[in-house]
């Protein structure tokens, strides 16, 4: 089952990756903290992140959860953590960003349908996971509750000097590709050097397709090629009677030119034969016959 995120033990500790998009696939938090929570007590986790956000509900599962561990967490920002995936990041007890990483804070948004009494449950419970994101981002980077609150309000990006001259960080390491195809337009701040850097990954993939596809339809080539050099031989003539004892075509009858039973073809209706001997399909109005295999037709009294 495809999922946002791996579990693998990794020598003396564990590495936890979550590389998509949280909550995605239909995959919940909880087979995540399931997993975690079978790692033997006190085992060094090494938690890597290049994701652009996804379910707050279950980034706090999975910040609290992480948190819990007794072991050392060490985060590593890989490309981009940006929404939910920032907040899971400050669980760490270490955050190490590659000095072309990103991070991201903002409000926490959801959808609703309904009456007005469910929007304001909506509104409510927003402002209850703000007030824990909010704890959690202060609690890392030593800002007042106000100041966070006013940088998740503008939907702040920090790049790795800013993230860590700010406290969300605490180590810059030498830069790394950044491997994300995420569709960041739904962010109103996404710094142009981030979107440059995506689409650029996403035509390089594009282009190694494009490459694929080329070899494949090369090969293509060849083998029509090939079948072309064969049907290039001599064949027997079309009109060619059949081996004695054979069965004459059904498809071309010569004593009725070269109508056939549309029943042959998988897009057309079956046949049933008609009192002509011509092949009338099953569906539609069909004539009516007389007792003497004649149509009937009403006069016009």
């Amino acid at each position: 089952m495809t999922s946002w995120y791996a579990i693998r033990a990794r020598g003396t500790g564990a590495e936890v990756a979550i590389y998509d998009e949280i909550g995605a696939y239909g995959v919940s938090a909880k087979g995540f903290l399931a997993e975690l929570g079978a790692l033997p007590e006190g085992t060094p986790v090494d938690l890597r992140l290049n994701s652009p956000g996804g379910s707050v509900f279950d980034a706090v599962a999975i910040h609290n959860a992480i948190k819990r561990h007794e072991g050392t967490v060490t985060v590593w920002i890989d490309g981009i953590a940006a929404s939910a995936a920032s907040y899971i990041a400050m669980a760490g007890d270490e955050i190490v960003m590659p000095e072309n990483a990103f991070l991201m804070i903002h409000d926490p948004s959801g959808l609703v349908m309904g009456t007005a009494e469910d929007m304001r449950a909506m509104a409510e419970a927003l402002d209850k996971v703000k007030g824990s994101l909010v704890s959690g981002y202060a609690a890392k980077s030593g800002r007042t509750p106000e100041e966070v609150s006013a940088l998740m309000a503008a939907e702040t990006w920090f790049d790795a000097s800013d993230a860590v001259a700010q406290g969300f960080a605490d180590r810059l390491v030498e830069p790394v590709r950044i491997a994300a195809a995420f569709d960041i337009g739904r962010f109103r701040n996404a710094p142009p050097v981030l979107v440059e850097a995506i689409e650029t990954e996403s035509d390089d993939e594009t282009d190694s397709a494009s490459t694929e596809a080329t070899d494949e339809t090369d090969q293509v080539a060849d083998t029509e090629d090939d079948q072309t050099a064969d049907s290039a031989a001599p064949q027997p003539s079309a009109e060619t009677p059949p081996p004695s004892g054979a069965p004459p075509d059904p498809v071309r009858d010569p004593g009725r030119g070269h109508r056939a039973c549309p029943g042959r073809h998988r897009s057309l209706p079956p046949c049933r034969p008609a009192a002509d001997g011509w092949p009338l399909p099953r569906t539609g109005r069909q004539p009516r016959r007389g007792a003497r295999g004649t149509s009937r037709r009403k006069g016009p009294g």
